[in-house]
């Protein structure tokens, strides 16, 4: 798809208490849909590995506000192998595009291990690009991000608002199928990650259900905070 094709939408990043999510949740509950992949307390778990090359410059992209810019993950739901996506992420005048396609336990594993398979027509254009960035700018996998994500969901205006707690990033990649592996929270105590993504407006109803005054937009991601602390001296 040429570039000026893409559908971009707008995605909005607040920090909020947990006292707040509860709020906000009571608020936006009779105006929006739980997320049909939710459990029954309403809540799934995310879990993701992040690439990086070797300038790591989707960090240091994502501290400059450089754009357009670009960030490929795989991820997992719930600790399963069963539904396994790649995604890139690409960030331009303030709003993002997401490509996604299936990918295997045994490519996500290679990888992991630093075999690039040779790349041919039969795969994915994603994952061919990813390969070929692999090759060129030595990409690799860098970090594992996970929390628990309560979703809802909303037609008009294509609206999706979800909570994220217990924000924690690992580097035993090895261990990205398995649970319990070493991981640290990177949020401050008490304070999770609330994101409102929209396509060309958010309905009323829903913009005043969202409105406290003591919210204050951010502009980082949970890449970038994850891999903070690894890079930063």
């Amino acid at each position: 798809m040429n570039e000026r094709e893409l559908s971009y939408r707008n995605e909005l990043k607040y920090a909020v208490s947990a006292g707040q999510i509860l709020l906000l949740k009571s608020r936006v509950q009779p105006l929006l849909k739980p997320d049909r992949h939710a459990d029954k307390d309403g809540s799934y778990q995310i879990r993701s590995l992040y690439f990086d090359d070797c300038y790591d410059s989707a960090f240091y992209d994502n501290e400059n506000g450089v754009a357009p810019r670009e960030k490929f993950r795989i991820r997992i739901y719930n600790g399963s192998a069963d539904r396994i996506m790649l995604e890139c992420k690409r960030k331009e005048r303030g709003k993002t595009h997401k490509d996604a396609c299936a990918v295997s336990r045994e490519l996500t594993m290679a990888l992991i291990a630093g075999q690039i398979p040779a790349v041919t027509e039969e795969q994915p254009p994603l994952l061919r690009k990813l390969l070929c960035l692999m090759l060129t700018r030595r990409l690799r996998p860098v970090v594992i991000v996970e929390y628990d994500r309560a979703a809802f969901v909303c037609k008009n205006g294509n609206v999706r608002v979800t909570f994220d707690t217990n924000i924690t990033s690992s580097t035993d990649l090895d261990r990205f199928f398995e649970p319990g592996s070493h991981r640290r929270p990177v949020m401050p105590a008490g304070q999770h990650l609330l994101e409102v993504k929209y396509d060309d407006h958010l309905p009323d109803p829903i913009y005043g259900a969202l409105s406290l005054g003591s919210l204050r937009q951010e502009t980082f991601s949970k890449y970038y905070l994850c891999r903070k602390f690894m890079i930063k001296k």
